[in-house]
């Protein structure tokens, strides 16, 4: 058998995150995970995936001198590219003299260093793994974006769009597609990003950067067009395909949000998750424009291209709304996007640039990530002296707990990977009420109560559901919902605009969560449940019994399933 080893370290010294290692047996992805799963810190950033490789390893039962190759989603000598920019960003910032001059050299001490030793640098880390390292072979990070869109999608030729904050020189990359193969078409450098632009709004709003750019898509409905913002935005930036945020982004985060403090002549918010409806139209006017842009430089080389089919991987794809636009643009027939869009999928990308197109099935699901038996759970259970039940019909006793209005803990089978609970690591409830919305916000979630949750719905109902409907497996596509079916999901609404984000299951793809949703669909009606992730606010998603059973009772939770097992509170 033949091992190729991936991951995304996370090594820079500014602001990277995500890591994770997957592992290719045979050109076959079977196992993946984040780092921030295992360390069960948020984002883990600027951390070397050590117990991420470990786990690869250790579910193929071998050592790192087992594995053939080592590949790393970054490529070194282009950061030098970068470095003219990375210096323009520090000498522009905000701080006083001494400051930039400090950041002066260790701006260039950080590209130096990434572009001459971070190979031996990771091969020193590996050495804590192993005695014998592997070849290490370096890829390009947009690149590695790009094939993740590409590889698993069901076209071969297309155009592929990689958009994040930063690659290692780049931060939007426009691909053609032909037959299956990459060619890098056009490149906006950094710091024209349009994922740091999004960044430098999330963090005027008072959200941090890298991790609160959903929370400015939800909140952005609530807004509405507001020509003196608009005006203002524009006045500074240039949208569309040859766009231009640089009089924003140079310098960073902070940078950007002391720029639009001078331009709108008020302050940054501080009342986190609070907003007045300036701060609302702000979020509508940012993902407006964010919208025109990537719609427009799709448009264009659709037409270029000659071509209706559209990949999209990098962290901006997981702005769904974004990607409902272009899924509805008339030049697209297909559409794939990266459900592990953000950083983390860059070694999904390297391994499937390994493995070949022709090797890389579609991807139907993302439960690559560790898994627990029913009697490793049992001995934990008693263990801790808690008391729990096998039921006969598991699936039917817990739809019926989700009809009378039970909170429901589900952890099952192998663990996602990327950032959606899809059914194996879920927050399950009753999808017909607005107060079961609202009781997830307040007693479970812990986060603001204005904030919309996602459908789980069976495939073969989406029609009844959905308009435009089409399977929609990772939670990544925005719908609009038909009108006549609203009551049935007012809970899996986003208020303002009644779209919502599903799911749709195949008994194929996850046949215990697909038969829950079945049996609650025989004792309500309703083929839909509500779905978040099973995590409280600001942690990750729970990956090991013990983390589910601590957040089942710190959390407003009535019912935990544990694979066969059930606990409920006394």
């Amino acid at each position: 058998m033949r091992y190729v080893l991936s991951f995304h370290p996370s090594v820079r010294m500014f602001g990277s995150h995500d890591p994770s290692a997957v592992i290719f047996r045979d050109g076959e992805l079977v196992y993946g995970v984040e780092e921030e799963r295992l360390t069960r810190e948020k984002h883990a950033v600027n951390t070397f995936p050590e117990q991420a490789i470990r786990a690869c390893l250790d579910h193929c039962d071998i050592g790192l001198r087992d594995v053939d190759k080592i590949l790393l989603p970054w490529e070194p000598e282009l950061y030098r590219q970068s470095l003219v920019s990375t210096f323009k960003e520090a000498i522009s910032g905000p701080e006083s003299a001494r400051t930039k001059f400090y950041q002066t050299g260790q701006a260039a001490k950080q590209t130096l260093v990434s572009s001459l030793f971070s190979v031996e640098w990771i091969e020193n880390r590996l050495e804590d793994l192993g005695s014998e390292v592997p070849p290490v072979e370096t890829l390009s990070h947009h690149r590695c974006h790009a094939a993740s869109a590409l590889h698993p999608a069901p076209f071969d030729d297309g155009l592929v769009l990689s958009i994040d904050g930063r690659g290692e020189y780049d931060s939007t990359v426009v691909w053609e597609a032909r037959n299956a193969r990459l060619e890098r078409v056009k490149t906006y450098e950094y710091p024209n990003s349009l994922g740091t632009f999004f960044g430098v709004v999330t963090k005027f709003l008072g959200y941090y950067p890298n991790n609160g750019e959903g929370k400015v898509m939800g909140l952005a409905p609530y807004g509405e067009r507001n020509r003196r913002i608009e005006s203002t935005l524009r006045g500074v930036i240039d949208t569309g395909v040859e766009y231009d945020v640089t009089e924003l982004t140079t310098g960073g985060f902070e940078s950007g949000v002391e720029r639009l403090e001078a331009l709108f002549g008020r302050s940054r918010n501080k009342t986190r998750g609070e907003f007045d409806q300036w701060e609302k139209d702000l979020a509508f006017t940012a993902q407006y424009l964010l919208e025109e842009t990537v719609t427009e430089i799709a448009e264009t080389y659709l037409r270029e291209f000659g071509t209706s089919n559209v990949g999209l991987a990098g962290g901006v794809a997981l702005n769904c709304k974004m990607n409902r636009r272009v899924m509805e643009l008339d030049a697209v027939d297909g559409i794939f996007i990266q459900p592990v869009a953000n950083d983390a999928g860059t070694a999904i990308g390297a391994g499937m640039l390994e493995s070949g197109p022709r090797r890389t099935s579609e991807m139907t699901d993302v439960y690559w990530g560790p898994s627990f038996s029913t009697e490793t759970i049992e001995e934990r259970l008693e263990t801790n002296k808690l008391d729990y039940e096998r039921p006969d019909d598991l699936e039917r006793a817990v739809a019926e707990r989700l009809a009378d209005g039970d909170l429901v803990g589900w952890f099952q089978n192998r663990l996602e990977m990327g950032p959606r609970a899809l059914g194996n690591r879920s927050i399950l409830a009753d999808p017909r009420t607005e107060a079961s919305r609202d009781r997830v916000n307040k007693f479970v979630k812990h986060r603001e109560e204005w904030r919309p949750f996602a459908p789980s719905m069976l495939e073969e109902a989406a029609d009844e559901y959905l308009e435009n409907a089409e399977p929609s497996s990772f939670m990544i596509k925005t719908f609009s919902t038909r009108p006549e079916a609203r009551d049935d999901i007012t809970a899996v609404l986003h208020p303002s605009d009644q779209t919502t984000r599903p799911q749709t299951v195949r008994e194929d793809q996850n046949p215990r969560y697909y038969r829950l949703i079945s049996e609650f669909e025989d004792v309500t009606g309703v083929p839909v449940v509500l779905n978040t992730s099973f995590n409280d606010h600001g942690e990750p998603v729970v990956t090991k019994p013990n983390e589910a059973i601590k957040d089942f009772f710190g959390m407003g939770l009535d019912t935990l399933v544990l694979q066969d097992l059930i606990v409920e509170k006394r």
